[in-house]
């Protein structure tokens, strides 16, 4: 597959980015920052430690990746959706080169673009006011789950963005699927809270794997193979599924 497609299209949403960076930094860092405040600090007192650490310090690491992944969908289902509802960019598709496979991998890296900008930004934050640190070289094993995941969120936006027509129904199911799938996940109390029987169901999520794996390997430096593959082959799963659906929404 090339990629001269793709890249265009990658420059051409990062032109856009820059464009609107500060207000969408001031955006950004609103949101896991109230969470960290109602919950990192105002209920550490009440938690105490979690896994031998402090709870503000046991939920930092989730909200860097919750910025991430969750900049790396939103930015692949609006961007599909306005491109496709409101300046019908998807029509200027079928008389370009650019194929439907290199269109949803310029989504992929932009949203990983996003995500990464915007986590960095929140992590500096997070680090200005807390004494939460990890190794710099924990920071590779952090990227292999971090860059499968929010592949992983990319391609669902992107099948999102595809198929829905309304904006109040892509809010929805950021609420009621993408939201609960990412809070399940370990984010806020480790998996050991869940019921014996229910574990194994919750260690099945894709999001476990990501917020999980890379909880550990920024803390701890520890790397789980399971982890990877399982959040790589959701990646793949879901790649092939956008292609499809947009080849199939092209086509009508």
């Amino acid at each position: 597959m090339k990629l001269q497609g793709a890249l265009a299209i990658w420059r051409r949403d990062m032109l856009v980015l820059r464009r609107s960076v500060l207000s969408e930094m001031v955006a950004v860092v609103a949101y896991p920052l109230t969470i960290y405040l109602a919950f990192g600090i105002g209920m550490k007192s009440y938690i105490g430690l979690v896994e031998g650490v402090p709870y503000s310090l046991f939920i930092a690491p989730g909200l860097i990746t919750m910025t991430a992944v969750n900049a790396a969908y939103s930015e692949s289902v609006w961007s599909l959706w306005f491109h496709r509802r409101v300046q019908f960019t998807i029509e200027s598709y079928r008389v370009t080169p650019v194929s439907v496979s290199e269109i949803v991998v310029a989504k992929i890296f932009s949203g990983f673009t996003h995500g990464l900008v915007k986590a960095l930004t929140v992590a500096l934050v997070i680090f200005a006011i807390t004494p939460f640190r990890f190794a710099p070289e924990h920071l590779l094993g952090y990227l292999a789950f971090l860059i499968p995941g929010s592949a992983f969120f990319s391609c669902a936006g992107v099948i999102c963005g595809t198929i829905m027509d309304k904006p109040e129904t892509i809010g929805k199911v950021e609420a009621v699927f993408i939201m609960p799938l990412i809070f399940m996940s370990g984010l806020f109390f480790p998996l050991s809270s869940y019921p014996e029987k229910v574990i194994p169901w919750i260690r099945a999520l894709p999001t476990t794997a990501l917020f999980e794996g890379a909880r550990q390997a920024l803390v701890k430096g520890s790397f789980s193979a399971m982890f990877v593959l399982q959040i790589a082959g959701m990646a793949l799963i879901t790649f092939v599924a956008a292609v499809w659906i947009f080849r199939l929404k092209m086509s009508d």
